[in-house]
């Protein structure tokens, strides 16, 4: 299974992305999903910003399966539902990466792929 995460642009000026990396490394938190699979591969990192339609174009290129939108693009980015919604036209989406699935600003948006 192939996967990508997704963060904050503006957080990305701070920071290494350590906790998303550390999640997934360990397959904690919002990776805990993956426990015990072998086949699961992270296979893009990128940033909200730019164009998101080439985004897609490539993670679809990519042939990702599920996409996991940062814990700080939860809390911290006014458009992660509409977000969430626009990738789920093509991945199943998974809306943190670390911490709890129910953050400070809510639950965290888990849905599946929307049928075409």
């Amino acid at each position: 299974m192939k996967i990508a995460i997704i963060v904050r642009e503006e957080t990305m000026m701070n920071c290494t992305g350590g906790g998303c990396m550390n999640a997934f490394g360990k397959r904690i938190d919002s990776f805990a999903r993956y426990a015990g699979r072998d086949d699961v591969e992270l296979v893009a990192f990128t940033h909200n910003g730019g164009d998101i339609e080439k985004k897609i174009a490539a993670l679809k290129k990519k042939e990702v399966e599920v996409v996991h939108l940062s814990s700080c693009i939860r809390a911290k980015d006014a458009n992660y539902e509409l977000l969430a919604r626009r990738l789920s036209e093509h991945f199943a989406v998974v809306g943190y990466t670390h911490g709890d699935e129910i953050g400070k600003t809510g639950p965290a948006i888990i849905c599946a792929k929307s049928a075409n």
